[in-house]
């Protein structure tokens, strides 16, 4: 059964992006609550597949010549001594 949930003193700025993701979103204020706070306390699991497509398809967005495997390897040793 649906609960109310009243928010007492909540920030400016808070108020303000909330309020302007709900119009982005074309939600009322109160869905938009609602799915942040769903998205954050209630994490939907990703198939591994999904996971590594998300992966690849962000692979593919970067520049080739800038992130290389080995780049990336030496990146991680660089500061591991």
């Amino acid at each position: 059964m649906p609960t109310t949930l009243t928010l007492k003193n909540s920030p400016d700025t808070v108020y303000r992006q909330l309020k302007a993701s709900a119009e982005l979103n074309r939600r009322s204020l109160n869905s938009e609550a609602i799915v942040c706070l769903e998205t954050i306390l209630l994490p939907t699991k990703v198939a591994p597949g999904e996971r590594l497509a998300r992966a690849r398809a962000l692979r593919a967005a970067l520049s080739p010549a800038k992130f290389l495997a080995h780049d990336i390897d030496a990146f991680k040793k660089r500061d591991r001594a």
